[in-house]
């Protein structure tokens, strides 16, 4: 693991912690260019009334207006939480080079836990996986946050 890895997604943890204190499912994210982070952001289903607000979507969103450009090629992707479908189709459609994640979910993780899409014959473009990074403290932002809502 790269030593900026951990760095990042400490940067992503901060953020998913600010979706719990929203009310938000707890999963932050951030796109790095280089060593500068170009977006960050967290879950926004809840507030935006949108079942699309994922953390992902939310920063590549605003990853591709401040580099003006609906592909980010030279971009890495950290998330706390394993990447559902629908994110991994956006990742694609970005070009993004390398995503990184945090707690793995065996429910809706499309990158080798439930289903693994990276390298499916539908997708024309493929990119650098990097699970597990900072598990343990992505893990338990979820679960201190589910465990309160029981």
């Amino acid at each position: 693991m790269p030593g900026s890895d951990a760095i990042f997604m400490q940067a992503a943890l901060v953020h998913a912690r600010q979706a719990a204190l929203e009310g938000e499912a707890p999963v932050g994210a951030v796109v790095c260019i280089g060593n500068e982070i170009v977006a960050a952001g967290h879950n926004r289903t809840v507030a935006d009334h949108d079942p699309s607000g994922h953390a992902e979507i939310v920063v590549l969103r605003d990853a591709g207006r401040t580099v003006d450009n609906h592909r980010l090629v030279n971009a890495t992707l950290y998330v706390t939480l394993e990447p559902c479908a629908m994110c991994v189709g956006a990742i694609v459609q970005a070009r993004l080079a390398r995503v990184v994640f945090g707690a793995y979910d065996p429910k809706a993780g499309a990158l080798g836990s439930a289903i693994d899409l990276s390298d499916s014959p539908a997708f024309n473009h493929r990119f650098e996986i990097q699970g597990g990074v900072l598990a343990a403290d992505c893990a338990a932002v979820l679960q201190e946050f589910f465990a309160a809502r029981r």
